[in-house]
């Protein structure tokens, strides 16, 4: 790019302005006001390009040895946010706290219930079915399981997980052929039934105690049986128990 000069070697203006001629053969009048303006803007964004350039180096020297931005950012959001009380504050802690503490209550007191009903219903099958199988209320006595238990029962309990037999005094029955263990439930059961006062009332007949033995022929009503053999029903034998063991 050149000044163009006419034949006198003067500067040739256009509009007050001098003329240039660019590489490419056009003329073109230079602005010398208006590029001065624009040299000064173009120096004014640089010279805030580069303060704003320095005051970023400044505040990340600040931040030195942060690998992660995002989780700075994440901290910083948490600790606003505790500023601003947007997290439990303590009393809403208890609060919650409170209803942790009454949905766990709640699901142990079901706990609790579903235990004791599932260790009635072991009390049941061990100790109902001990009595429903014992061979020595089969063999030696005059009234059925239903009835034995209902009289002897409560001398059982179970723990853990097995039938144990207790005396009048509330001690434990120990074997007399194995010593050193507890009884098993039919020696146990014997040993009850040998100090019941009225036990020849529940064994079975001999064959040799007379008329009133066998068929039941004497015609006793249960009002008036002499023994537990005169009983004909159940009803009448739990009678007949009851009103012989007061």
């Amino acid at each position: 790019m050149k000044l163009k000069l006419d034949e006198n070697g003067n500067v040739v203006l256009a509009d007050g302005k001098p003329v240039y001629i660019h590489d490419d053969g056009k003329e073109i009048p230079f602005d010398a006001g208006a590029a001065m303006q624009k040299i000064a803007q173009l120096n004014g964004e640089a010279k805030s390009h580069r303060e704003a350039r320095e005051a970023a180096e400044v505040l990340a020297k600040k931040f030195e040895g942060i690998e992660d931005p995002a989780a700075a950012l994440k901290a910083l959001q948490t600790i606003k946010n505790l500023d601003d009380k947007k997290l439990i504050d303590a009393g809403e802690a208890e609060k919650v706290k409170a209803e942790l503490a009454a949905a766990y209550e709640g699901r142990l007191k079901g706990k609790d219930e579903e235990l004791s009903k599932l260790q009635g219903q072991l009390h049941t099958e061990l100790i109902g079915g001990s009595f429903s199988r014992s061979k020595t209320i089969a063999e030696k006595l005059a009234i059925p399981a239903d009835i034995a238990q209902s009289f002897f029962g409560q001398r059982f309990k179970v723990e853990d997980g097995k039938v144990v037999a207790y005396d009048s005094n509330g001690s434990k029955l120990y074997s007399r052929v194995k010593p050193g263990e507890l009884a098993g439930f039919d020696e146990a059961l014997e040993t009850l039934i040998d100090s019941y006062p009225h036990k020849d009332s529940i064994l079975k007949s001999s064959g040799s105690s007379g008329s009133g033995s066998g068929g039941n022929t004497g015609g006793g009503s249960s009002s008036s049986a002499k023994s537990l053999a005169d009983c004909k029903t159940d009803a009448e034998r739990v009678a007949y128990l009851q009103a012989n063991t007061k």
